[in-house]
């Protein structure tokens, strides 16, 4: 895999590719004050997160099923 930034060409490492910046920062960031807050909101950033969390343990166990 290859990254394109203006025109040259960067190898991604295997910590870019493995990168959990996005999903950390969906779980761990501080709430903003100007960000509209109702109940649909809150439910669906809630379902977010728990399908994120049932992804990442299916592939743990897919990861350990393989190699135990």
């Amino acid at each position: 895999m290859e990254n394109q930034t203006g025109g040259e060409k960067k190898k991604l490492s295997l910590r870019d590719f493995f990168s959990m910046g996005e999903v950390g920062g969906y779980f761990f960031r501080k709430k903003d004050p100007n960000r509209p807050s109702n109940i649909n909101l809150k439910m669906m950033h809630g379902i977010n997160k728990i399908s994120i969390l049932v992804f990442l343990m299916g592939v743990l166990y897919l990861i350990l099923k393989r190699f135990i």
